[in-house]
């Protein structure tokens, strides 16, 4: 009886491990399954097609687009911050799917070092999913010395797929006091002039 009771427990084992083998070898498969899966489900839906592409792939597709013209208005605005903030251009014309860059000027206008971080909206927002900034100065906290002027840039493509309905979007920006409070208190007190 004991051995029978081996031979059960050994052909358990053999097959537990055949299973786990075979389980490693799918794990391995759909991992290299991963990269086409995520190219596919982007073809079919239209995300993450265009972010981060390289001048040569802009050009290319700036020669595919079919020459429609999109306005793009910028806006700019600051709350508790004592900065001018306003775009070099208040509107410009744009080809759906080409590499655009826009500039704005931000000038801190108090006697103090002064910290900000710019929030993005586009509108309407229906269209905002086909808005892609590839780099913007949103991405991370500006700070500006007293009196200190800087242009600041963003770069985006409208995406070609935006539905002919929307010949104009806004893209606003409004910039935030981000100092902490003790930083706040370092610089010598309220963000606000």
């Amino acid at each position: 009886m004991r051995c029978d009771g081996a031979v059960t427990t050994q052909a358990k084992i053999a097959t537990t491990a055949r299973k786990l083998t075979l389980l490693v070898f799918l794990m391995f498969g759909f991992g290299y399954a991963l990269v086409p899966l995520y190219q596919a489900y982007c073809d079919l839906t239209g995300r993450g097609k265009v972010v981060g592409i390289d001048a040569a792939e802009a050009h290319g597709l700036q020669q595919e687009r079919d020459g429609r013209l999109v306005t793009v208005v910028f806006d700019a605005n600051t709350r508790d911050l004592s900065w001018e903030f306003r775009p070099r251009q208040r509107e410009m014309r744009v080809h759906p799917g080409a590499l655009t860059e826009a500039a704005f000027l931000v000038r801190n206008k108090t006697a103090r070092a002064l910290a900000g971080r710019a929030i993005p909206s586009v509108s309407p927002p229906q269209a905002g999913v086909h808005f892609n900034k590839t780099e913007c100065f949103c991405f991370r906290e500006q700070w500006l010395q007293p009196g200190e002027s800087r242009e600041v840039v963003v770069r985006f493509i409208v995406g070609a797929g935006l539905p002919e309905r929307f010949s104009s979007l806004t893209l606003s920006y409004t910039f935030f006091a981000a100092a902490p409070p003790h930083t706040r208190a370092e610089a010598g007190g309220d963000l606000r002039s």
